[in-house]
Protein backbone atom coordinates (compact mmCIF):
# COMPACT_ATOMS: atom_id res chain seq x y z
CA UNK A 1 0.00 0.00 0.00
CA UNK A 2 2.97 2.30 0.17
CA UNK A 3 3.18 4.50 -2.64
CA UNK A 4 7.03 5.53 -2.00
CA UNK A 5 6.48 8.58 -0.36
CA UNK A 6 7.34 9.09 3.08
CA UNK A 7 4.90 10.01 5.70
CA UNK A 8 6.66 12.49 7.77
CA UNK A 9 8.62 15.54 6.05
CA UNK A 10 11.95 16.25 5.69
CA UNK A 11 11.99 18.00 8.50
CA UNK A 12 10.64 15.94 10.90
CA UNK A 13 13.17 12.75 9.71
CA UNK A 14 16.12 15.78 10.47
CA UNK A 15 14.69 16.33 13.98
CA UNK A 16 14.23 13.17 14.67
CA UNK A 17 17.55 11.80 13.27
CA UNK A 18 19.01 14.52 15.37
CA UNK A 19 17.50 13.73 18.44
CA UNK A 20 18.34 10.09 18.22
CA UNK A 21 22.24 10.48 18.58
CA UNK A 22 21.14 11.87 22.38
CA UNK A 23 21.19 10.13 25.61
CA UNK A 24 17.36 9.96 26.66
CA UNK A 25 17.53 12.26 29.03
CA UNK A 26 18.46 14.75 26.48
CA UNK A 27 15.82 14.13 23.76
CA UNK A 28 12.59 13.98 26.83
CA UNK A 29 14.51 17.77 27.68
CA UNK A 30 14.25 18.93 23.96
CA UNK A 31 10.59 17.51 23.37
CA UNK A 32 9.34 18.80 26.69
CA UNK A 33 10.92 22.63 25.72
CA UNK A 34 9.40 22.33 22.14
CA UNK A 35 5.41 20.81 23.97
CA UNK A 36 6.33 23.97 26.30
CA UNK A 37 6.80 26.53 23.42
CA UNK A 38 3.95 24.94 21.59
CA UNK A 39 1.45 25.76 24.88
CA UNK A 40 2.97 29.14 25.72
CA UNK A 41 2.31 30.70 22.15
CA UNK A 42 -1.45 29.17 22.11
CA UNK A 43 -1.50 31.19 25.65
CA UNK A 44 0.10 34.24 24.22
CA UNK A 45 -2.43 34.10 21.38
CA UNK A 46 -5.43 33.37 23.27
CA UNK A 47 -4.69 36.19 25.97
CA UNK A 48 -4.29 39.01 23.27
CA UNK A 49 -7.60 37.32 21.56
CA UNK A 50 -9.21 38.14 24.97
CA UNK A 51 -7.44 41.74 25.49
CA UNK A 52 -8.87 42.68 21.83
CA UNK A 53 -12.57 41.30 22.86
CA UNK A 54 -12.66 43.44 25.89
CA UNK A 55 -11.04 46.62 24.30
CA UNK A 56 -13.65 46.79 21.33
CA UNK A 57 -16.78 45.54 24.48
CA UNK A 58 -15.57 48.81 26.61
CA UNK A 59 -15.90 51.40 23.10
CA UNK A 60 -13.64 53.85 21.78
CA UNK A 61 -10.58 55.13 24.25
CA UNK A 62 -10.80 58.53 25.89
CA UNK A 63 -9.01 60.74 24.22
CA UNK A 64 -6.47 62.98 26.88
CA UNK A 65 -6.08 66.53 26.45
CA UNK A 66 -3.89 67.54 24.29
CA UNK A 67 -1.00 69.85 25.92
CA UNK A 68 -0.93 73.32 24.98
CA UNK A 69 0.55 73.82 21.60
CA UNK A 70 0.91 69.99 20.93
CA UNK A 71 -1.35 68.33 18.59
CA UNK A 72 -1.65 64.15 18.62
CA UNK A 73 -1.98 61.51 15.80
CA UNK A 74 -1.75 63.24 12.14
CA UNK A 75 -1.59 66.81 13.58
CA UNK A 76 1.92 66.07 15.91
CA UNK A 77 4.26 65.00 13.77
CA UNK A 78 7.43 65.36 15.84
CA UNK A 79 10.72 64.77 14.32
CA UNK A 80 9.17 63.49 11.20
CA UNK A 81 7.23 66.96 10.63
CA UNK A 82 8.07 68.54 7.03
CA UNK A 83 10.57 71.34 7.86
CA UNK A 84 9.26 74.66 6.70
CA UNK A 85 10.43 76.19 3.18
CA UNK A 86 11.98 79.34 3.07
CA UNK A 87 10.27 80.64 -0.30
CA UNK A 88 12.82 81.63 -2.99
CA UNK A 89 13.23 82.90 -6.40
CA UNK A 90 10.33 85.58 -6.66
CA UNK A 91 8.67 85.74 -3.88
CA UNK A 92 11.50 85.66 -1.80
CA UNK A 93 14.09 88.85 -2.50
CA UNK A 94 14.87 89.36 1.37
CA UNK A 95 17.08 92.33 1.57
CA UNK A 96 16.02 93.64 -1.88
CA UNK A 97 12.52 93.47 -1.52
CA UNK A 98 11.11 97.54 -2.20
CA UNK A 99 10.45 99.41 1.45
CA UNK A 100 7.18 99.93 2.33
CA UNK A 101 7.13 104.24 1.83
CA UNK A 102 4.48 106.56 3.19
CA UNK A 103 2.75 108.50 1.10
CA UNK A 104 3.81 106.28 -2.22
CA UNK A 105 0.36 105.15 -2.84
CA UNK A 106 -1.92 105.30 -5.98
CA UNK A 107 -3.44 108.73 -6.28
Amino acid sequence: MSAGMPLASWKSQIFESVLGFLPDWVQITVLSLVVLAVVASWVVKIRRRIAQRRAVRSGPPVQAAAQQGQGSGADHLGPYAPRPQQPSGADFLGAYAPGQRQGDGPA
